[in-house]
Order: C-alpha cells, then structure tokens, then sequence
C-alpha cells in the first residue's frame, strides 16, 4: 500500500454469514472474530487512509489468537496512531461497528469471495492465499507483480480519460 495507496479504493471485506432472519453476523472462527473485524472496520472508518488503519490491522494480525484482548488492540493503536478511545466508540456504539461487519461480509459474498485472503483487482480476482499458499495468480504473487499490474491499470485508466 505504501507504494499503490494514492492509485487504489482498497476495502477490508471479511468473510461470515448473515441470517436472512435475523440479521446475526456469524464468523468462521466465532464471536471473538467478528468482534475482531469489528474492531479492524472501525478503525478503517475513522482512520481512512489504508497504510495506517492496514498497519493496525496487521499489527493486530501478527498476535491474532489475542484478537480481541484489549491491551492488544490498545497496544496496535498507539503504535499506529489511532486513538482507542474514539475506536471504541465505534465498537460499542449500537448497531455501528455490527453493521459495518454486515455490510462487509455482503460484500465478500456478492463479489463471490470465499477465501481470506482473496486479493482482487479491477472487480476481478487477482490473487488467493490459502494454507499458507498464493494460488490463481496469473500475474505472479510477488508484491511487486502486484504493484506492476496496479501502475499498469492506473497508467490505462487515465489515459483513457
């Protein structure tokens, strides 16, 4: 991101499943990673800029199996600039931080994602990590593959402008 963030509309989406019902959000792993992307959604709304609300979340990531121990996320927050106290505001407001969560997992599934990590490109799959493998990566799975292919989209996109 810190070469292609001025270049791309990155979004977090996650994976889950949503009761037509009830609206309940369920994650694969359970309630401690839905409150898990929770906490990452948020901190991607009130911090938009993708090389600070994505630093949290990796720094999150690298200790996932305390996701979602407070000092771990107070920890990521300072580290990356995000102030806990108005990120929590997010988690704990009522509906706000779930309906964030609803709307991604929607959009995981109306894209047709299936995998996490499934990186995609121009609405088209570029790239899927599954375990602990990059698969369908017609482009290369090199970071740099993907930083060509994205200044490559860029360079065309504006110059069919």
């Amino acid at each position: 991101m810190a070469n292609v963030s001025d270049k791309v509309d990155f979004t977090l989406s996650y994976i889950g499943t949503v009761d037509p019902k009830s609206d309940a959000v369920t994650c694969m792993h359970g309630p401690s990673e839905c409150l898990g992307n929770i906490i990452q959604l948020c901190a991607a709304k009130i911090y938009p800029d993708p090389k600070q609300y994505l630093g949290f979340t990796n720094c999150m990531m690298a200790d996932y199996r305390q996701i979602p121990e407070r000092s771990l996320v107070e920890e990521c927050a300072f580290e990356y600039g995000i102030d806990f106290n108005t990120l929590n505001a997010c988690i704990s407001d009522e509906g706000e931080g779930i309906e964030l969560l609803r709307a991604s997992v929607e959009r995981s599934r109306n894209a047709g994602v299936t995998f996490s990590c499934t990186v995609r490109l121009d609405d088209e799959v570029r790239c899927i990590r599954d375990g602990g493998q990059w698969t369908n990566c017609d482009g290369g799975s090199k970071v740099t593959d993907l930083v060509a292919d994205i200044d490559e989209l860029y360079k065309k996109r504006n110059r069919d402008l």
